[in-house]
């Protein structure tokens, strides 16, 4: 772990590999957790150098104010360009998951100097509101069962881990990996703050930046190899995103799974890990 200052913010990072290999750098979403330790290692193992990050309000890097960013999502893709530079290496495959895969879209788009291929996750190619009319949106009677449910004690450890495996259960996702994460998150909060708690658990902070201006008819200009994943039992982003999104990236390949929820579970992690090292 350590702490690299970029574009006037401070982000946690964490390095898996030799520092002589090729970079690999992966926007969390918005914790670098949404990335498993065993991808990284897979990724490590095969020839690459794995830095995880986490996106601003979040994990280790800066926290100010979560409920009121002063940020937009180009100052994400800013964080992620200039991250590949402090780290020494001229480009990177960089890898977005979730929210970090809408930044992970525009950093390739604003700063296709920077990156050298792209993997994008459970994700979609339009800002967090209201969806273009041939995207699925969420699916409106899982989010209704997630968010009506009472919201845990965000300071309260361990009622925090519980509420995270029983969200996972309605997400598709595992509820043992789920609730294991949200451990390390919650301990990885610098502060005892609740609202900083609940950002970190949730990525709400996301919903409130700036998205603007549109960048998914820009998509069609990127030239570099990309992978897009995506579960088909996503509730959040339904697999229609994800296909979309890899239909208006020239070439892009396409790889769904059919159990895979919002999270990238561990007995996917091979796959994933096989198809990066492709790229």
């Amino acid at each position: 772990m350590a702490i690299i200052t970029v574009n006037g913010v401070e982000l946690g990072v964490e390095s898996f590999g030799r520092e002589e290999d090729p970079l690999v750098l992966l926007a969390g979403g918005t914790t670098m957790l949404s990335w498993p330790d065993s991808l990284c290692v897979m990724l490590a193992e095969g020839g690459r150098r794995v830095v995880r990050y986490d996106l601003r309000d979040s994990g280790a890097s800066t926290t100010k104010d979560p409920e009121n960013p002063s940020y937009d999502l180009r100052d994400l893709a800013a964080d992620a360009a200039e991250l590949v530079t402090a780290l020494g290496a001229e480009s990177a495959h960089l890898g977005g998951h979730g929210v970090g895969g809408m930044a992970a879209q525009v950093a390739a788009l604003d700063h296709p100097e920077s990156f050298s291929a792209l993997t994008l996750v459970s994700t979609r190619p339009v800002a967090p509101g209201p969806v273009d009319d041939d995207l699925p949106d969420h699916d409106q009677s899982v989010m209704s069962d997630v968010f009506s449910r009472p919201q845990p004690d965000w300071t309260n450890r361990h009622a925090v881990a519980e509420y995270a495996a029983e969200s996972a259960a309605i997400l598709g996702n595992d509820p043992a990996q789920a609730q294991e994460i949200a451990v390390r998150i919650w301990d990885r909060t610098p502060t005892s703050d609740p609202s900083v708690h609940q950002a970190n658990q949730l990525g709400m902070v996301f919903s409130r930046i700036d998205c603007s201006p549109r960048w998914r008819e820009g998509l069609g200009d990127l030239r570099v190899p990309s992978l897009v994943v995506h579960g088909r039992a996503d509730p959040f982003f339904p697999v229609g995103n994800g296909q979309a999104l890899a239909a208006a990236i020239p070439a892009a390949q396409l790889l769904t799974y059919e159990d895979m929820g919002t999270q990238i579970p561990e007995w996917a992690t091979d796959g994933i890990a096989t198809a990066m090292l492709r790229l």
